[in-house]
């Protein structure tokens, strides 16, 4: 579940900076917990070091406090990501192969949990820096641990909804995710966060 850099606002306008505190930290928690529930879709763009493309992608996503999320990649390379808080499931339907885990609660190991977990706890994991420009918010988050999945993670919000995300991992590589058509606090059935395994997929437990 990796996550095109999206257009922000005009060049006349000033960005701000703010140093990392916690009062950027709970300026992002309050952006975050505003949406209880959370669905749109993504278009996913992956480049290397060196900023050549390495994959792009699009699909549709739920989710929903605490811990419980759904993300479906459209085909040709289609996988389903699933999270009842509990488990998480990842359904390949070309391999027929369903991965099943414990959900990694700790919000540097799992970035959807970023927007569906318990966000009290991000002064915990990251330094937090923001800056604003106009309606358009970036956080800058650097986690505190070492055996992350990423070593720098930026979030954005326009007019107080996520816009986009960006990911670098330790070797260079950035996952980009904008998000469209995105609708907070509408109700979601409780089945989107449940898979039910197809017959005959292989199944691995970690």
């Amino acid at each position: 579940m990796q996550l095109i850099r999206s257009l922000f606002a005009s060049a006349l306008l000033v960005a701000m900076p703010v140093h990392a505190d916690a009062l950027s930290a709970q300026r992002l928690s309050g952006l975050l917990t505003q949406a209880e529930t959370l669905t749109g879709r993504f278009s996913q763009l992956s480049l290397d070091g060196s900023g050549t493309q390495l994959q792009e992608t699009a699909g549709e996503l739920a989710l929903k406090r605490p811990g419980q999320f759904r993300w479906h990649t459209d085909a040709p390379m289609e996988q389903l990501l699933v999270s009842d808080g509990k488990q998480v499931w990842l359904y390949d339907p070309d391999l027929e192969q369903v991965t099943i885990q414990q959900l990694d609660q700790r919000l540097t190991h799992t970035p959807a949990l970023l927007l569906s977990g318990d966000v009290s706890r991000i002064s915990e994991n990251f330094e937090v820096s923001h800056k604003e420009a106009g309606e358009v918010v970036d956080f800058t988050l650097t986690p505190k641990a070492k055996d992350t999945l990423f070593d720098n993670l930026r979030l954005s919000f326009r007019g107080g909804v996520i816009n986009d995300m960006q990911l670098i991992d330790s070797v260079g590589q950035r996952t980009n995710i904008l998000f469209s058509g995105v609708k907070m606090n509408q109700p979601i059935d409780a089945g989107q966060f449940h898979f039910e395994i197809p017959e005959g997929a292989d199944v691995i437990s970690e």
